[in-house]
Order: C-alpha cells, then sequence, then structure tokens
C-alpha cells in the first residue's frame, strides 16, 4: 500500500475512532475517580491507585513493545487487542461492583489504554507524513476532545442525582473500548523491527546513549510530577466537602465538577488544538514545550491557590489551552527525536518514565494534601515546572533540527 493510501486509511479510522477515545479519556480523568469518591468512599491508597492507573500501562510499554517485536504481529493488531482487554474490564466492573474488583477494574483498564500508546506512535511515524503528522494528529484529536466535554456534560449531568447509575456508565465505556479494537484493527501497519535486544525493557538504553533524548526526558520528569500531582487533585479538591467548595451555598453536583474539570478545559483544547498541530510541525519544539509550560502553571496558580469561582474557571481553561499542544507534544515528539524505525521505542522509554512519576505522584498528592493546605502544593508544582524548563532552555538550539537524536545514538550491546 502506497503512503498516501496508508495515510488515508488510518486518518479515515482514527477520526472514527476518536469518539471511543474521548470516552476513554473523560473515564480516566474525571468519571472513575469521582465514582470512587463519591459512591465507593475509597480510602487514601484506592483512590491513588485509580488515579494512576493508567501508569502501569506507561510502565510497562517497553516490555510491550518488546513481546509485540518478539511476536512478529502488526503493531495496529496488538493495540487492538489490548483495547479489547480494556473492553472486557469495564465489563466486569459493571458486574461485580465491588471496591476490591472496582480498582483492579479501573488500573487494567486504563492500563490497556496508556501500553498502546508506543504503538499508536509508530502507525503515525509509518503511515502520516512529517509535514502532515502534526496536522492530521491534531485533526482527529478534535473530534476526541469535543467528544470528551460534550460526554462530560451529559454523563455528569445524569449522575448529578442519579449516582446509582454508574453500572451503565461502565457499560458504556466497555462499549468505547469495543469500538476503539475495531477501528485498530483496521489501520494499515507493519510488524516492529527487530533491534536485537533480549532483555525486555532493552529500549531503555536509549535514554542512556542519546543525550538529548537523556536530557529531555529529565526536564519531563519535572513537569510530568507536578502535572500529575495537581490534575487528580482538581477532582479531590471539588468532590471532597473538607475543602467547602461550593456554589450558591451548595456542595458541587457531579455536573459542575465535570464542568470544571471536564467540559470547560475541553472546549479550550478544541478550540486550540488545530493551532497547536500547525505549530508543532513548524515551531522549535523546546519554545513550544517551555510556552505549555507556562501555561500549566498559571493554570495551578489559578484554580488552586485564588479560592474563587471564578479562578476556578481562568484555571480550567489555562489547563484546556496547555492540554491542547500538550495532546501533540506528548504523543508525537520522538518522532522528531528518533530513528524511524526505533520510534516505538523511544516513545516506550518516554512512557515508562511517565509511568514511573505517574504511579508515585498520585500516592504522594492525596498523602500531602493530608497535612498540608492545597494551595502550598500548588506553588510547590509550580517549581517543579520551572525546575523542568530550565533543563529545557539550553537545548532551544536543537529544537530545530531534524532528528537530532540520530546522530547521538550508538546502539550499545545488551
Amino acid at each position: 500500500m502506497v503512503i498516501r493510501d496508508r495515510t488515508a486509511v488510518t486518518y479515515r479510522y482514527e477520526c472514527w475512532r476518536a469518539p471511543a477515545a474521548g470516552v476513554i479519556e473523560a473515564a480516566g480523568t474525571i468519571f472513575l475517580l469521582l465514582l470512587a469518591v463519591r459512591w465507593f468512599q475509597a480510602g487514601p491508597f484506592a483512590k491513588a491507585m485509580v488515579a494512576g492507573g493508567g501508569s502501569l500501562g506507561l510502565i510497562l510499554a517497553p516490555w510491550v513493545v518488546s513481546r509485540v517485536e518478539a511476536s512478529g504481529w502488526p503493531v495496529a493488531k496488538a493495540a487492538s487487542r489490548l483495547a479489547a482487554l480494556g473492553a472486557v474490564s469495564c465489563l466486569v466492573m459493571a458486574l461485580i461492583p465491588l471496591l476490591p474488583v472496582y480498582v483492579a477494574g479501573c488500573v487494567l483498564a486504563m492500563t490497556t489504554s496508556s501500553a498502546a500508546i508506543p504503538l499508536l506512535t509508530q502507525i503515525y511515524q509509518e503511515n502520516y507524513p512529517e509535514r502532515e503528522r502534526g496536522r492530521r494528529f491534531a485533526r482527529a484529536m478534535m473530534i476526541r476532545i469535543a467528544t470528551a466535554a460534550i460526554f462530560s456534560e451529559l454523563a455528569g449531568r445524569a449522575l448529578s442525582n442519579y449516582l446509582d447509575r454508574f453500572r451503565w456508565l461502565l457499560l458504556f465505556f466497555a462499549g468505547a473500548f469495543a469500538f476503539a479494537s475495531f477501528c485498530l484493527g483496521r489501520c494499515p501497519s507493519r510488524a516492529l523491527t527487530a533491534s536485537g535486544g533480549t532483555h525486555p525493557f532493552h529500549a531503555l538504553r536509549y535514554a542512556r546513549d542519546d543525550r538529548l533524548f537523556r536530557q529531555t526526558l529529565i526536564a519531563w520528569t519535572f513537569l510530568g510530577f507536578a502535572m500529575l500531582m495537581m490534575a487528580p487533585l482538581r477532582v479531590e479538591y471539588l468532590a471532597n466537602a473538607k475543602y467547602g467548595v461550593r456554589w450558591h451555598g451548595q456542595l458541587l453536583t457531579a455536573g459542575t465538577i465535570a464542568l470544571l474539570t471536564g467540559v470547560i478545559p475541553n472546549i479550550a483544547r478544541l478550540i486550540l488544538n488545530p493551532l497547536w498541530g500547525w505549530l508543532f510541525d513548524r515551531m522549535n519544539f523546546f519554545v513550544l514545550r517551555l510556552t505549555l509550560n507556562l501555561g500549566f502553571a498559571l493554570g495551578i496558580v489559578s484554580f488552586f491557590a485564588t479560592g474563587s469561582v471564578a479562578g476556578l474557571v481562568v484555571g480550567a481553561v489555562f489547563f484546556g489551552i496547555s492540554s491542547a499542544g500538550a495532546d501533540v507534544a506528548w504523543g508525537l515528539w520522538v518522532t522528531k527525536f528518533a530513528p524511524p524505525d526505533r520510534v516505538a521505542d523511544y516513545m516506550s522509554v518516554h512512557t515508562c518514565f511517565a509511568g514511573l512519576r505517574g504511579v508515585v505522584a498520585p500516592v504522594v498528592a492525596f498523602y500531602l494534601v493530608s497535612g498540608l493546605p492545597l494551595n502550598v502544593l500548588g506553588w510547590i508544582s509550580v517549581g517543579l515546572i520551572g525546575v523542568g524548563s530550565a533543563f529545557l532552555v539550553p537545548e532551544i538550539k536543537f529544537g530545530k533540527t531534524a532528528r537530532p537524536g540520530v546522530a547521538l545514538v550508538e546502539e550499545a550491546p545488551e
């Protein structure tokens, strides 16, 4: 199949998959944790597990990539099977609504979703031309964002006075995973090129041997830890009565929480996403990343430190604007650094480190918040973003070089 045909087919099925991905995103960022807090009355550890469940998949991504490489499966087929496992997990949660089953099901479902990310990036590398990659990714992302916003609003309204309907919501999540599996199974793809490594985490050597890649990963560790601490605390802050967040004297309903954490940010993401996709294809990557960091810092300060409803709304808008760019930057940045046949490996290393901080950060956040005011945690997160940004400033000179990491990589023996 010629590149244009592969591009057209991939883009079509990605646009079809996008609504299902939007539903899954809303599940992972809002509703699974909301149900843990409001329905199951989960403790700190259980809430942290639900909030960081997808991070396990990110940690396991190098192992998943190595297994897919060894199996000889086309990457799209492997991603499809992971999504099918997510559908089964949500179905079991709906049928057996007990807290231990719920927590395990949330972790497994979001693990399958995040473990597939390097495989998807490899598909984009193979099937989207370089000068169109950000734009096509962003267009499909617009559909995903719009669906996440609409679904957050509708599901929030449905749960506001009838929280016991959550089992129907879990069935809907199962259907979203199943449809995503269908679409992924029809994307053109090839088997991964053998790297010669035998260790299941052999891809981690690229972080050792590629200096620019390593430096960027260090910066992303500080940035990601800050965001992963504060992201689940948005729901905790609004849903937990002890923080006293009220609207017209009343505790916030599920619909209002979904509005502030899902609808408003996703509307901002939807509007700005095409611009960030266009900028990714043309702008110095490190300048782009630093701009996004500033937006996230402003969002944290506004949401957690102002103590007003207006601050919540402004913070939600900043989160949405910055997330629109982060969607593209996080999902595609390794295509600017990695050799074309090693994109899945590079991405698996990136997601592995993201997963490690994703497991630790929510646990740290939920335990720190029991002894520190939320606004203090917000300022700590802003400080971490500043440290991460400082690591990126010296690398700006490499930000417009075509695949600067390629020349720096040397294959190291296992």
